[in-house]
């Protein structure tokens, strides 16, 4: 039985990276939720709605590798990543709150975490939606080699 070569053993480590960044981006949007108790405002949702499927895709994308999940999982993560950014830009004060979405409800301001003076829950959308672009992006270009 032949051994996988070095190549292929590092791009299923790049997707299981990034179904991993994934989950636990997942489960600690659940915890945030239904542990802690923190209302999700309506631009946490839509991130929600392009977060969770990308834990089933990037998981069927990871037996066997499938090059093609990048097909399926980077409109997703794209998508997320500008609502996270919006969401950034306005909690930041850049954007004016007059032009925000979440006008019933939760404030899409409302702040529940301040690590450092800067580490939000959008904030680490964001770096959680930039870093799996960034992963698909390599996994694709490995890919078409």
């Amino acid at each position: 039985m032949s051994q996988p070569s070095q190549t292929a053993k590092s791009n299923w480590t790049i997707l299981f990276i990034c179904w991993f960044l994934v989950t636990s981006s997942t489960l600690g949007s659940i915890f945030f939720s239904s542990v802690m108790e923190f209302s999700p405002c309506v631009l946490c949702w839509y991130q929600r709605i392009c977060l969770f499927p990308l834990v089933l895709i990037l998981g069927m994308g990871l037996f066997p590798v499938d090059k093609k999940v990048v097909r399926y999982a980077l409109p997703l993560a794209i998508t997320g990543w500008l609502i996270a950014l919006y969401h950034s830009l306005l909690y930041s004060g850049i954007i004016p709150e007059s032009i925000q979405p979440c006008t019933q409800g939760v404030s899409c301001t409302e702040e529940y975490i301040d690590l450092f003076g800067f580490i939000t829950i959008p904030m680490l959308s964001l770096l959680s939606f930039t870093t799996v672009i960034i992963l698909l992006l390599i996994f694709k270009r490995r890919m078409s080699r």
